[in-house]
């Protein structure tokens, strides 16, 4: 066996070792694509009677391009959007923007309108799956309601959120308006109709959901 036949046969294992994806720590660090952050929400995301650039998934833009400057940020949120219009919608999200994270923040308008929780839980399901599917990651938003509904129905509606994280094994932050709504004095951190939260809330909500977001994309 010569040095030629060395030389080819440690190339080929070269080449083998790097189609099966045996590539040092730091190549294939480097040749990952930037992260790519889907939120899929209603007006708690969406900016709802903020000035454009104040609300939490725009906060949270910001704090990446210092931390993680080539992440990408899509805010597909709608106000009044549902569980089912966040499932019927997202097929088309997955597929043009390839997202490696998705962030879903639904449920509070199906709360509000009094859908089925059971439709709900069902609606979340179904676009963690899709989400999984392709290989992203999951971070599900849970949100609840005010005592007036009933300490069972809030329960059950809490319940929803950390059963479908546990069951797709994903993140969650169990209550968006965590520090916001349940103080003292949430009045005073609420626009004029008492269910949207106003510009000074928001780095507050971005907080409880950034560490979720930075250990995903780390």
């Amino acid at each position: 066996m010569g040095l030629s036949w060395m030389r080819r046969h440690c190339i080929a294992l070269g080449l083998l070792a790097t189609l099966a994806g045996f590539l040092p720590v730091h190549v294939a660090q480097a040749v990952q694509p930037p992260p790519v952050i889907l939120v899929v929400g209603d007006s708690l995301s969406a900016e709802y009677g903020l000035k454009r650039g104040t609300g939490w998934v725009a906060l949270m833009e910001q704090r990446l391009a210092k931390e993680k400057p080539q992440a990408k940020v899509v805010n597909a949120s709608i106000s009044g959007d549902t569980t089912s219009g966040g499932r019927s919608r997202l097929g088309a999200l997955l597929a043009q923007h390839r997202p490696t994270l998705v962030i879903i923040e639904l449920g509070g308008n199906d709360a509000l309108r009094g859908l089925p929780l059971q439709m709900t839980q069902d609606n979340l399901q179904a676009m963690t799956t899709a989400a999984q599917a392709i290989g992203a990651k999951v971070l599900l938003i849970g949100m609840e309601m005010p005592p007036n509904y009933g300490k069972d129905y809030a329960a059950r509606f809490a319940a929803l959120y950390a059963s479908v994280a546990k069951t797709n094994k994903t993140a969650l932050v169990p209550f968006l308006l965590k520090g916001v709504a349940d103080r003292p004095d949430a009045a005073r951190l609420f626009q004029n109709d008492r269910i949207h939260p106003n510009e000074s809330a928001h780095p507050t909500i971005l907080n409880n959901v950034w560490p979720a977001v930075k250990k995903l994309i780390a």
